[in-house]
């Protein structure tokens, strides 16, 4: 039974400038960033992973690159493991929001009609096509440990396939960047096997 292993792309200038910056292109990851994905490809590199998948944004892409070049594989890029379509939210800052608009983020995991109205993409359309990438990486990579490069919410839309979480708890949990998410698979029956994993090195440095 192979891992389908979920990974947070690294901390990215938009993270630290507090600014949703969504499918925004020219996004760089931090030099913090940078030093996240070297420590989880090293981390990878105990894993015999065989495949790494990544979203085409930058900050993603990079972080699979890291990885990829540290484990001796190419990176595969699919649109299924793409950020989320923020719509008209997308490039403002986190504080502005939440003083026009509430907190956004709650609405988009209640399904609230308010998101879509404003060109964001749904939290059931986000599960749609993460479960399609799933499905495609367990007909084509039966018993092998894949690496998924991708966004918070793409990971928090699988996690809420295996385990039933409100609207709050998707909201309060958080994916840190550049940790590990994984999940094994038995006859489209998925279990949690890690959730935030890290380098060592990391747990005494926050998120």
């Amino acid at each position: 039974m192979g891992q389908i292993i979920f990974l947070r792309h690294g901390q990215a200038k938009n993270n630290t400038d507090r600014i949703l910056a969504g499918r925004t292109e020219g996004v760089p990851l931090t030099d913090v960033g940078e030093q996240q994905a070297q420590h989880t490809a090293e981390l990878l590199e105990h894993m015999n992973i065989s495949a790494i998948y990544s979203s085409p944004i930058q900050r993603a892409q990079h972080t699979a690159e890291i990885v990829g070049k540290h484990n001796s594989l190419d990176v595969t890029i699919d649109d299924r493991l793409i950020e989320l379509d923020m719509g008209k939210f997308t490039g403002m800052a986190y504080d502005e929001i939440f003083n026009d608009h509430g907190n956004v983020f709650m609405k988009f995991y209640q399904g609230d009609l308010e998101i879509a109205h404003n060109g964001v993409e749904t939290f059931d359309e986000v599960k749609k096509r993460v479960l399609g990438i799933v499905d495609h990486v367990i007909e084509n990579h039966p018993d092998e440990n894949v690496v998924l490069v991708t966004h918070m919410d793409p990971i928090k839309a699988m996690l809420s396939t295996v385990v039933d979480l409100s609207p709050t708890n998707l909201f309060e949990l958080i994916i840190a960047n550049a940790s590990l998410n994984l999940f094994r698979e038995n006859k489209r029956k998925f279990s949690i096997s890690g959730l935030n994993v890290m380098h060592p090195t990391r747990f005494d440095q926050g998120w």
